[in-house]
């Protein structure tokens, strides 16, 4: 009969043997918070008339919580939460600094601004059919891409939110929206698909997928592993899910078709987790790469901003300029990347929670200004202003705003951009930024011209008879236009944690302490 053994085992090496502190829980509660609603939504999918009410409800608790955790790390700094209280690099780790939380703070300003602007633009088919999870859905997905330190993870959360937004895209069934969803779907695939085999890669190389391990291991593998092949494969997924010049052709051909509130949405949000990952991935893990790769990027760049741009100034249907001008500001954050300067990444993180907020509102205004005038094609509207000046003059505010004319929030990352481009002596690249913002000026006031200043046209198609602008519309709406007007007119605090944010990147050194307590990267 075998012996009992009473050998003592030692967890403190695999294990944090420490209850974990209830502060740390924030950093998931966005996520667990989200799917939980999303699912108390799903039970209740019969229930039209309450969507709306718990689906706003629950995206303004999101924003309480995103809140709390950028307070938090603003004072406090990075902070871990390892699930299943594995020690790192064993147990998946949720990481939050600067950058994940100000991003993840600005997604939840815009969820909460389309949950509003939803409740009109969404008919009862529509919320039936699950809007308001889908779009909880996706909050998870997008605030756990932010949060986790992780690439693995980083990767589920693509698909978490790939998933809900397939489901948005298609709200309705009408023909137009299943073309648009079969071309995002496929190369959205391709580019998930390039992600994965990346992320395989990097396992075989390092053994690890915790970013801040990935981190401490990449100086001692940097001489000896093909490190680029890795970091290229890197840029061309994510590229492709940023919509960046050339792979960004889905872009344009998909976001036009679904509702209005979900256009919104993918223009405003979902492009820039795509950033985000180059941010965290060249800049952050392998930043010797993104430095021997700046001028494939600053082409890329150029390429982008001048394509989104020509492609939007080349449009009659309102929504698919939009879709190119989308493409366009993505070229601006490229640009910042390039750079990999501090003031040329703080202008990019500047630029990218400028785009999340002003994009968004773009696409409502423009569906609301062709909703009234009966028609997305410039040929065929006109007459908004004569009828509906406040929303003319609205829409103008951010037009303006995309194009970085004061006194609105886009003037101040394009600023940090030219003169980051000017100060490493890349003047061609600041001199495409302003050419760029020269021309969208150009595309944004050509379709207000048209569309808003000047009469109907004889013999276009009648207007609907309620010409009369929903009030959660106008909440939605107005939301986003008041913060682009506040960053604009005060911008020092966002200028501020830019640069902290880009700081963060830079200087890895707190973020691998709040994982490995105690290591610094070399």
């Amino acid at each position: 009969m075998a012996a009992s053994s009473t050998a003592h085992v030692d967890l403190s090496q695999a294990m944090n043997v420490d209850p974990t502190p209830l502060a740390d829980w924030l950093v998931v509660m966005p996520v667990a918070w989200c799917i939980l609603a999303g699912a108390v939504l799903l039970m209740l999918r019969k229930r039209t008339e309450v969507q709306a009410r718990i689906g706003v409800f629950a995206l303004m608790v999101l924003c309480l919580l995103d809140a709390a955790l950028f307070w938090r790390v603003a004072n406090e700094g990075p902070f871990t939460m390892v699930m299943g209280r594995w020690l790192p690099p064993f147990g998946i780790a949720f990481t939050v600094d600067l950058l994940g939380a100000f991003f993840t703070m600005t997604s939840g300003l815009v969820a909460l601004a389309a949950g509003i602007f939803g409740r009109d633009d969404v008919d009862s088919t529509g919320r039936r059919y699950g809007f308001y999870p889908f779009l909880l859905l996706l909050m998870a997905g997008v605030s756990g891409a932010f949060l986790t330190g992780d690439i693995f993870n980083l990767y589920v959360w693509f698909e978490v939110l790939l998933i809900s937004s397939f489901g948005l895209l298609v709200l309705g069934s009408e023909r137009e929206q299943i073309d648009g969803a079969t071309k995002y779907a496929f190369l959205n695939l391709v580019g998930t698909t390039l992600f994965l085999v990346a992320t395989g890669y990097l396992y075989g190389l390092f053994g690890t997928l915790n970013m801040a391990d990935i981190l401490v291991k990449a100086p001692e593998l940097r001489e000896t592993a093909p490190l680029m092949t890795l970091v290229c494969l890197y840029l061309l997924a994510f590229a492709m899910k940023a919509a960046a010049f050339p792979v960004n052709f889905w872009l344009p051909a998909s976001y036009h078709t679904p509702k209005l509130v979900v256009s919104g949405l993918f223009g405003g949000l979902l492009t820039k987790i795509g950033i985000y990952a180059l941010l965290r991935v060249l800049v952050m893990l392998f930043p010797v790469e993104r430095t021997e790769l700046g001028w494939v990027i600053a082409v890329l760049a150029a390429g982008t901003m001048l394509f989104g741009v020509l492609g939007a100034l080349a449009q009659n249907d309102i929504r698919r300029s939009v879709g190119f001008l989308v493409i366009s500001g993505i070229g601006m954050m490229l640009a910042g990347i390039a750079l990999g300067s501090p003031s040329g990444l703080a202008g990019a993180i500047f630029y990218a929670a400028h785009s999340m907020v002003v994009m968004t509102a773009i696409y409502f205004a423009a569906g609301i200004g062709g909703r009234l005038s009966g028609s997305f094609l410039l040929s065929r509207s006109g007459g908004i202003y004569a009828s509906h000046a406040i929303l003319a003059f609205t829409t103008l505010a951010l037009f303006l705003s995309m194009t970085g004319l004061p006194p609105f929030s886009g003037l101040w990352p394009k600023v940090m951009l030219v003169k980051a481009s000017l100060d490493v002596g890349e003047w061609w690249l600041a001199a495409t930024i302003l050419v760029t913002g020269f021309l969208t000026t150009i595309t944004v006031g050509r379709i207000w011209a048209l569309a808003y200043w000047k009469p109907r046209a004889e013999g276009a198609e009648a207007a609907p008879a309620d010409r009369s602008v929903p009030a959660t519309s106008v909440i939605g709406l107005g939301m986003l236009t008041v913060l682009t007007v506040v960053f604009g007119l005060w911008p020092e605090p966002l200028i501020a944690i830019s640069q902290d944010a880009a700081r963060g990147l830079i200087d890895t050194s707190s973020y691998v302490l709040s994982v490995f307590p105690g290591e610094v990267p070399q």
